[in-house]
């Protein structure tokens, strides 16, 4: 198959799985296509907790199954030293849950990295994620699970309130 007739092919599928799901985006994967249905119960919330030394994001599975191997991706903070903007220097990357359970909140453990190298606790660009009054925050947390029929699934949170 030429490369024109698998782009068509493949669009035609994406196009008839929006119109089939009602939903908002499609991620193409390995084994197959993935849905994001924006009609569907959100599956997680989140809220930043302030801890003593830094700032901590809780998971809350809002669900009523089990969850198992969910993942925030990496998150990459805008550059703030450079005008107009720039690759970013920092990156927050947080630790996999291995499953929770229906109701289960838990606190992420993340860390920050700058030019490729993680940094110490005094250097944590969490707090960067918090809502600032009367500016955008472009930043949301973006989670994959597998839910209890071992399909993969995916959710975009913004940050706001």
């Amino acid at each position: 198959m030429s490369c024109e007739v698998f782009s068509h092919v493949c669009c035609e599928t994406v196009q008839r799985r929006l119109s089939e799901t009602n939903a908002t985006c499609i991620v193409a994967t390995e084994s197959g296509l993935m849905t994001a249905d924006s009609n569907m119960k959100k599956t997680f919330n989140f809220r930043f907790i302030d801890a003593p030394s830094k700032v901590v994001v809780e998971l809350t599975n809002e669900s009523e199954m089990t969850l198992k191997s969910i993942e925030v991706l990496t998150i990459f903070l805008k550059d703030e030293e450079t005008p107009g903007g720039g690759p970013s220097q920092a990156h927050i990357r947080f630790d996999g849950v291995k499953s929770m359970q229906p109701g289960e909140k838990t606190v992420l453990s993340h860390r920050t990295w700058i030019n490729g190298k993680p940094v110490e606790a005094d250097h944590d660009q969490m707090e960067r994620l918090k809502l600032i009054a009367h500016q955008a925050n472009p930043y949301a947390l973006e989670i994959s699970w597998e839910d209890s029929e071992g399909k993969m699934r995916f959710q975009r949170i913004p940050v706001r309130d």
